[in-house]
């Protein structure tokens, strides 16, 4: 059993927590918060388990094997970093990294502590994926595709009311690219591969955050378009049009609601809809496989978590592009604010 630990007490360390107990092989053994009273609160729904308000004594911690980071983004490289060096394994959530020398640096000293690494991504570890990469292989010749990520924030009367959220505080480097649109760039990028040209823009709210984007990946035979919005509710979806066939996905993040049109228009159910705890335990459990593999040497799976690495830095570095591209800068940018 592997022994995990959380860092960051929101939503969505909920959701994991609940996906890993799905996933099985892995338990939790420790919660990190910056606030004693907060850590306590949210271990209290999970069994109680011990509570740590510094990072450094969870990272040299001997009750633990691994940790799920579920920290504002700008603090993800730092707290990812401690932990490697502390000996812990790490699963963290999107995006891992605000850069890509910053991801290139944490997978290189995963693999050099024979540690795993890993960017908490749903759809590239759901069994979703294969059936819309199978469906895609079907579709004949694909000249253009959609993915739109556009999903009003929760928080977004907050900022308007003059509050800043977290997740609109571009000193977190955070804003809808790295929060949502990310979800476009990971199948574009899994399905077509890097492409040859990219074009960028964003709507940029009066703090500084971009609000909204979208941009045009351009290859030698197709276009991807892109589409990305916390300020708005996006209704229509996904699609991928070839001359057999067109893919419509219901959600381009959970990988649900992806049906085949056939060029008759016969419509098929490829992918229906899943609870957040199954939809989390894809990753919960390639992780646990990563791991485990690490002792066993299984091929198979090792190659895998290096192919999930190697995923992860294409999209980085297309994230790093698609910034350039739309004016995006971060701190942790080389040569901010150039």
């Amino acid at each position: 059993m592997i022994r995990y630990a959380t860092v960051g007490t929101g939503w969505i360390a909920d959701a994991f927590i609940d996906g890993a107990a799905l996933a099985g092989g892995l338990t939790l053994a420790a919660v990190c918060s910056r606030r004693e009273e907060t850590g306590r609160a949210f271990a209290a729904r999970h069994g109680d388990v011990p509570v740590f308000t510094n990072l450094d004594a969870l990272a040299e911690s001997d009750a633990v094997d691994a940790v799920y980071i579920a920290s504002p983004n700008a603090l993800h490289y730092p707290q990812s970093r401690r932990f490697l060096l502390g000996g812990k394994h790490v699963i963290c959530e999107k995006p891992a990294t605000v850069t890509s020398r910053q991801l290139r640096e944490l997978l290189a000293l995963a693999d050099e502590r024979r540690l795993v690494y890993m960017e908490a991504i749903m759809m590239r570890h759901l069994p979703a994926r294969e059936t819309l990469r199978a469906a895609v292989a079907g579709l004949g010749d694909i000249r253009s595709a959609r993915f739109d990520f556009s999903q009003l924030s929760s928080k977004y009367a907050a900022y308007r009311a003059g509050e800043l959220p977290n997740i609109f505080n571009p000193a977190l480097a955070t804003g809808c690219l790295m929060d949502l649109g990310i979800y476009c760039v990971y199948p574009a990028i899994d399905l077509f591969g890097r492409p040859e040209r990219i074009e960028a823009a964003a709507a940029f709210l009066s703090g500084g955050a971009d609000g909204a984007g979208g941009c045009v990946l351009s290859y030698p035979d197709k276009t991807v378009s892109l589409s990305y919005s916390k300020t708005a509710q996006g209704r229509i979806g996904s699609e991928i049009l070839g001359d057999q066939g067109t893919l419509a996905i219901g959600s381009i993040s959970r990988l649900t609601g992806i049906r085949r049109f056939g060029p008759d228009g016969t419509e098929t159910l490829l992918a229906g809809e899943r609870t957040k705890a199954e939809l989390m335990s894809g990753e919960a459990a390639a992780f646990r496989r990563y791991i485990e593999a690490l002792r066993t040497g299984e091929a198979a799976v090792r190659a895998d978590c290096a192919q999930a690495g190697a995923l992860a830095l294409a999209v980085c570095e297309t994230m790093e592009e698609i910034r350039r591209k739309a004016g995006i800068r971060f701190a942790e940018d080389d040569g901010y604010p150039g």
